[in-house]
C-alpha cells in the first residue's frame, strides 16, 4: 500500500481559503503536512485553520492578494526566514471570469483572469523555486480544468489562461527534469465548488462530486514516490 505520510512536509496552497484549496490544505495537514495557507481573504483562512488544528494539524496563514504581481517576489525571501525548504507547491487560486464572445471581453478583466491563472503561479515559481529545489523531493502541482481540451464558445479568458498555466507547468517540468522536483498538472473534473456555480448556476450541485471526495488524488502527486513529471493527472468522473 502506498504510503502518503507528509510527516515533517511543508505545504504551500493558494486558494486555500474555501473549495478545493481547502479541502486539499486540510488532507495534507491531516497526512502530518505544515501547511501554509494563502488567500485574499482572512476569515476564509481562519474557518480553514480552525478544522486543521482542531484535527491536531499545523497551519501558517498567510493573506495575500495575488493580483498584486509585485508583492509576490517577497514571498520566497520571507518564508525562507521560518522555513529552509518548501516541500509541496499547490497552484490552485483561480477565477472564471466572463463567459462570452471573445469580442465583448474587457480587454481589463481578461487581462486579470491571466493574471491570477498564469501571472501569478509564474511569478510563484520565479519566488519559490530556491525554497522547492531545497527539499529533498519537492513536488509542484498546478490545477487545470478540462476545458482546455474541450475548447468552446465563449469560454475565452478561462480557457486561455487554463491552457497556458499547463504550458507554464509542462515548462516549468521540463526544466526541472534532472533534479528530485516533480512539476505536475491536476484537472479535478467536475466539482461541486463555488466557481462551478459560476458557471452552470442552472446545474444541480448535488450531481457534482464535493471537493474533499476529489481532494485524496493530490497525494498522488506530492508524495515522495511519486515519479511522474510533466503530467497531467485527470481525476475521473463518479457521478
Amino acid at each position: 500500500m502506498t504510503n502518503h505520510s507528509l510527516e515533517g512536509k511543508t505545504a504551500l496552497i493558494t486558494g486555500a481559503s474555501r473549495g478545493i484549496g481547502a479541502a486539499v490544505a486540510k488532507l495534507l495537514a491531516k497526512q502530518g503536512a505544515h501547511v501554509i495557507l494563502i488567500a485574499r481573504t482572512i476569515g476564509g483562512l481562519e474557518a480553514v485553520d480552525d478544522e486543521i488544528k482542531s484535527a491536531g494539524g499545523r497551519a501558517t496563514l498567510m493573506p495575500l492578494d495575488l493580483f498584486k504581481l509585485d508583492e509576490l517576489d517577497a514571498l520566497g525571501p520571507t518564508l525562507y526566514q521560518h522555513f529552509p525548504k518548501l516541500d509541496i507547491f499547490v497552484g490552485n487560486a483561480a477565477m472564471l471570469g466572463t463567459l462570452a464572445p471573445l469580442g465583448h471581453l474587457k480587454p481589463d478583466e481578461f487581462q486579470q483572469v491571466m493574471n491570477l491563472n498564469v501571472m501569478a503561479n509564474y511569478r510563484l515559481i520565479r519566488t519559490l523555486d530556491p525554497l522547492i529545489k531545497a527539499a529533498p523531493n519537492g513536488r509542484a502541482v498546478f490545477v487545470t480544468s478540462g476545458v482546455t481540451q474541450d475548447l468552446r464558445a465563449y469560454w475565452g479568458e478561462y480557457a486561455v489562461s487554463k491552457a497556458a498555466l499547463e504550458a507554464l507547468a509542462k515548462v516549468y517540468a521540463a526544466e526541472c527534469a534532472n533534479t528530485n522536483v516533480k512539476v505536475n498538472i491536476l484537472d479535478p473534473g467536475r466539482v461541486r465548488t463555488a466557481m462551478r456555480a459560476q458557471a452552470y448556476p442552472g446545474e444541480n450541485p448535488e450531481l457534482r462530486p464535493m471537493p474533499d471526495e476529489i481532494a485524496p488524488h493530490f497525494l498522488k502527486l506530492v508524495g515522495d514516490d511519486c515519479t511522474m513529471n510533466g503530467e497531467t493527472l485527470a481525476v475521473p468522473s463518479t457521478r
